[in-house]
Parts: C-alpha cells; structure tokens; sequence
C-alpha cells in the first residue's frame, strides 16, 4: 500500500468525516494541519488553483510511481488510488 497524507483543519468537517473513514477502513495515514504548517498550506495552494481547501490527499505509490492529489476525495476514490 503506499502512502496517504491528508492536508486538513481543525474545523473541516469533510476533513473529519474523511479521516473517521480512513481510521475504519485500516488505512494508515498522516495527518497535516495546514493552519500549523505554512509549507503545507502553500502545497495546498499550489494543487488547488491558489485556494486552501481541504481535505486535499496526496497519495505516493509504493512502487515509486507518480503521486496522486486529490481534493475532497471519498473513502472510493481513496482506496482506488492506493489500489493502482
């Protein structure tokens, strides 16, 4: 499986709803709050047209292979990615 960290707040409720099916599907991830990491905001910005909207998921395969962002995935599109 690779890699799953999700760019988030403490008040997002998308952020909480997609991190509460993570945790019960068995998919590790790493959580980034990017009110607390200005580089994290500002990859944020940079996946989304200049806008800090989370969730945004970005995805490193475990072969190596190009990652993957998304922003406002559901657990599917999630679980797909990590399938490739």
């Amino acid at each position: 499986m690779g890699t799953v960290t999700m760019y988030s707040t403490t008040w997002c409720g998308y952020c909480r709803r997609l991190k509460g099916q993570l945790e019960r599907e068995g998919i590790a991830f790493t959580e980034v709050d990017i009110e607390l990491n200005p580089d994290a905001a500002t990859l944020v910005e940079q996946a989304n047209g200049g806008n800090q909207t989370v969730p945004t998921v970005v995805i490193a395969p475990r072969d190596g292979g190009a990652e993957v962002t998304m922003t406002n995935p559901s657990l599917a599109q999630v679980k797909q990615a990590l399938a490739v």
